[in-house]
């Protein structure tokens, strides 16, 4: 069967320069029919969108122009060679080449070149094709332009110690990469209840650094904290998983992708893209974000980490300063209040009557003057400590039972302490007292009145905020928060806020021993502390306590005994402070002991080489050079087994727990002291191995 084929167009009745020059523009590649000279006579659209120029800005401009200056001088013998033997030729599959745009910028290009001289017509036609438009090359040079934002922010972080400014840089770098509209960080505050905005490029005016939103799983930054993943959202009109602020979406904002910023497999921030467009993020554009998250991650905690090693350190500097200031104030407190009880019974102070008040307000002063130095060895974490279980959801409701009684009614006490709570280990006493200089600055920050919680919850570990790593506890902790919603603090006193001496309260108000008693005593106990605070927006206070029977070693001592000193009881004294020793001397004469002073270790060492029999040693710990109390009741013991110890010291049981060498039966007095106090250490040293042979 005859097949008719279809009549072929014709060009009669147009102009065929007309038809060629609407093709030459239609074209989708660049195009430019140039001269013998070089100069470019005609060029389509498509040239002038690829190069960077106008209409028109092409047409008689030279091709050199459109190359980059460092290789200009050899296209032009490129093109003179090529002007002597014009041929079809593709350019740019088997080499580089490189086009220069209008505003100085360069783009990487193929070229076809197509004489027309066999036409009769004196030009060569220049076909130019973007090689960047390739699937391929466009990958390629994509992954390139997000290993070069990588790169960037790494350099960046080599020398930049602010937050802020990382924060910042990384989301312009996510910006720019992913060709997006905004990026914005956030941050999980220490309580984990709230979020608060660390920075950002182009975000909303709702999400400038500091603004704060709940921890709620309807939220995107809640979400990502209940499932740690990276988190494409294609269309904001359809999710459902979580509330898309209505801001977002008048801004025009359609979709983005979020993911966790992670440390050590604990979620503690968020990173969230938005864009205008419906952006499709495939593999390359996730592992792009997934890099950059744990590179800005590793950046914040280290900085964290430096930050908070760097506090420790200067509040561990002045804790060794003020533990030194009080062990010598205790030296000084021991003789006041020593002589001061040697006054206070001798046959004159009955007879002349101004002086047994004297005497007595002397005394009060003295204990008061104690109970300073007392803080101060809290905060250095040398005071004496007494741990025990303690009953947890008891001790909340007493203390706030207490502070309803005696804080303004305008403050509302809460209390949120599971019943099941496990015991806390610690000093009860201590703990109490913490917590309580807690609530009273809490207390002072709420003129108004307001809101003070205590909540009580169990952790498995210390925060990543506490500084230098803690010994572990073998249960956990008890983390109990005391927070209240008052002025708050600005940065600069919130890092200064558990120095000693430091107080932002009117002369007379505040001492400044408050929190760094509680520093103090909370590390003391194997534990942390951390505070959260904001101004306008309160203060959290959180002290981690380890669980009951978590730090056995810290077991208390034996309670101290009640039992008689025996008569004639010899005594190697060892106290390098004479006044000190003098008062030592004169409680023991009023016991009738036999005493042998001396001021240091080798003369207590002389003494031992001697026949003359001992039964306790009292020595003072810090003996100035040469040996120390421990070593030198160790070696005193290995001569005399059955000689008894008895320490004294203006520090802290840990003195002892420093030397691992040291026996459990040695006790250990706290300096100042007095007689009755002497006396029952002399029992309790006595008695743990039974009663020394005269």
């Amino acid at each position: 069967m005859h097949r008719e084929h279809a009549p072929v167009p014709s060009f009669s009745g147009f102009d065929e320069r007309s038809v060629f020059r609407s093709i030459f523009s239609a074209h989708p590649d660049a195009m430019l029919l140039v001269d013998a000279q070089g100069r470019i006579v005609l060029s389509n659209p498509a040239a002038e969108a690829l190069l960077g120029y106008g209409a028109d800005r092409l047409t008689g401009m030279g091709v050199d122009d459109l190359v980059p200056d460092s290789i200009r001088p050899r296209h032009a013998a490129y093109r003179d060679a090529y002007g002597k033997s014009p041929r079809p030729r593709p350019m740019g599959t088997q080499m580089d080449l490189v086009a220069r745009r209008g505003d100085g910028s360069e783009v990487m290009v193929e070229i076809a070149l197509s004489p027309l001289q066999d036409q009769g017509l004196p030009f060569v036609v220049a076909s130019i094709r973007d090689v960047g438009a390739y699937p391929r090359v466009r990958q390629a040079l994509q992954r390139a332009r997000y290993s070069d934002r990588l790169a960037q922010l790494g350099r960046l972080a080599v020398d930049e110690r602010d937050a802020r400014t990382l924060v910042d840089q990384a989301c312009r770098l996510a910006v720019e990469a992913l060709e997006v509209e905004s990026a914005v960080v956030c941050e999980l505050t220490q309580g984990g209840r709230e979020f608060v905005i660390a920075g950002g490029y182009r975000q909303a005016a709702q999400q400038q650094a500091g603004c704060r939103l709940a921890n709620d799983p309807d939220t995107l930054p809640g979400y990502l904290v209940a499932h740690p993943r990276p988190l494409p959202l294609p269309d904001y009109r359809e999710e459902r998983r979580f509330v898309i602020p209505d801001y977002l979406v008048e801004a025009g904002l359609v979709s983005g992708f979020a993911a966790p910023l992670v440390d050590r497999g604990r979620v503690f921030g968020t990173l969230t893209i938005h864009s205008r467009t419906a952006t499709r993020f495939g593999e390359d554009e996730t592992r792009f974000v997934e890099s950059l998250c744990s590179l800005l991650a590793t950046c914040l905690q280290r900085g964290r980490t430096e930050e908070a090693l760097s506090h420790s350190q200067r509040l561990e500097t002045v804790g060794q300063l003020t533990g030194g200031i009080a062990h010598d104030f205790n030296n000084l407190l021991t003789v006041i209040k020593g002589n001061l009880q040697i006054i206070e019974d001798s046959p004159e102070a009955s007879t002349v009557g101004e002086i047994r008040p004297l005497v007595g307000a002397a005394g009060r002063a003295t204990h008061r003057a104690a109970e300073l130095t007392a803080k101060l060895l809290a905060f250095s974490r040398r005071q004496m400590l007494q741990p025990a279980a303690i009953d947890l959801p008891a001790m909340l409701r007493s203390l706030a039972d207490m502070l309803r009684r005696t804080v303004d009614q305008r403050v509302r006490i809460e209390v949120d302490c599971p019943a099941d709570c496990p015991a806390a280990f610690a000093d009860p006493v201590q703990l109490e007292s913490a917590m309580l200089n807690v609530a009273i600055n809490a207390r002072d920050a709420m003129p108004e009145g307001g809101r003070l919680m205590f909540r009580a919850s169990v952790v498995d570990q210390l925060p990543a905020e506490s500084g230098p790593a803690q010994e572990p506890a073998r249960r956990g902790y008890i983390a109990i928060a005391i927070s209240d919603t008052g002025t708050g603090m600005p940065e600069e006193v919130r890092e200064r806020a558990f120095e000693p001496f430091f107080t932002t309260k009117d002369v007379g108000r505040g001492t400044g021993l408050g929190l760094s008693t509680v520093y103090g005593f909370v590390k003391q106990s194997r534990g942390t502390v951390t505070l959260a605070s904001r101004p306008g927006m309160g203060t959290a206070v959180t002290l981690y306590i380890p669980q009951a029977q978590a730090a056995p070693d810290m077991a208390p001592d034996d309670a101290a005994a009640d039992a008689a000193v025996p008569a004639g009881l010899s005594v190697l004294l060892v106290e390098d402070e004479a006044e000190v020793r003098k008062v030592a001397r004169a409680f023991l004469a009023a016991l009738d002991a036999r005493v042998v002073e001396c001021a240091d270790a080798g003369e207590a060492l002389a003494a031992l080489d001697g026949e003359r029999p001992f039964d306790l040693l009292l020595s003072d710990i810090a003996l100035g050079p040469g040996l120390r109390g421990t070593e030198l009741a160790r070696i005193a013991q290995e001569r005399r087994p059955e000689l008894r110890v008895l320490l004294v010291s203006g520090f802290s049981s840990e003195l002892l727990d420093a030397d691992q060498t040291a026996p459990p039966d040695w006790a250990l007095l706290p300096k100042p002291y007095s007689r009755t106090e002497l006396v029952r250490a002399i029992a309790t040293a006595l008695r743990r191995d039974g009663e020394p042979g005269n």
